[in-house]
């Protein structure tokens, strides 16, 4: 198996890879040129880096880059910084998650590709009907116009849900959404749900990066894991009783 990671050298991208590399699985990754990547990653004959800015590759270029993977793995965000998140791009998650899937539809590959996103819960999937109340909704939406984060990540997820859908003829994917997201060393025990069972805003519950880590690498190793969750948006939460 082979499987494509942008955002690699991100907090969570690069714990994803780490357990895609411990898994014995071939990872390629983007990088820009100016990252840091860790010492784990030195030396392991199963990763191979390309050192570019995703999207400036052209067309050619990013297909190249994803031919012959079997699954592609988002983890890009935008920094918590000031530029991070009003600077350009401003469309960095929809953008890479809307070029990404047409590399790999432009390579006709002969098996479906998994497409593994990872968003946030404070977006809702709509072919559910996920509830919230009247001070969260409005909440939402005031962040949606003020901070283009928001905005990025709710599109991306959206060009999956509409644009790729149910029954693409190519690409089948899943959006993770953590809440606030932890700091851990070690994989802990996280539950799965279709839908957030707690609000975002005024009750978060806490998901470590290394579990949304662990949680991403078995969609795309675990078959019968994939066969739960492909075409909806689940919602992990580390398990209060640990």
């Amino acid at each position: 198996m082979d499987v494509l990671v942008a955002g690699a050298s991100g907090a969570t991208g690069r714990l994803l890879v780490e357990q895609l590399l411990d898994r014995g699985i071939a990872v390629r990754i983007i990088v820009r040129p100016q990252s840091n990547l860790p010492e784990s990653f030195t030396d392991r004959g199963n990763l191979t880096i390309a050192r570019a800015t995703l999207l400036d590759l052209d067309d050619k270029e990013l297909a190249d880059q994803v031919r012959g993977c079997d699954a592609i793995a988002s983890c890009l965000g935008h920094n918590l910084t000031f530029k991070g998140v009003y600077g350009q791009p401003r469309r960095l998650v929809t953008d890479a998650t809307r070029r990404l899937c047409n590399a790999a539809i432009a390579n006709q590959p002969e098996t479906r590709v998994k497409f593994v996103l990872m968003n946030t819960v404070g977006n809702r999937n709509r072919d559910l009907n996920e509830e919230i109340s009247l001070a969260q909704k409005a909440a939402i939406g005031l962040m949606r116009l003020l901070l283009p984060p928001q905005a990025d990540n709710e599109d991306a997820a959206e060009f999956l849900r509409t644009e790729i859908g149910q029954d693409h003829a190519v690409i089948e994917w899943a959006a993770v959404r953590p809440d606030s997201l932890t700091d851990d060393k070690h994989v802990t025990p996280y539950d799965e749900y279709p839908s957030p069972i707690r609000s975002a805003l005024f009750d978060p519950g806490k998901t470590s990066r290394i579990n949304v880590a662990h949680f991403m690498a078995e969609l795309i190793t675990n078959p019968e894991k994939w066969g739960a969750w492909k075409g909806q948006m689940p919602v992990i939460y580390n398990s209060e009783a640990q």
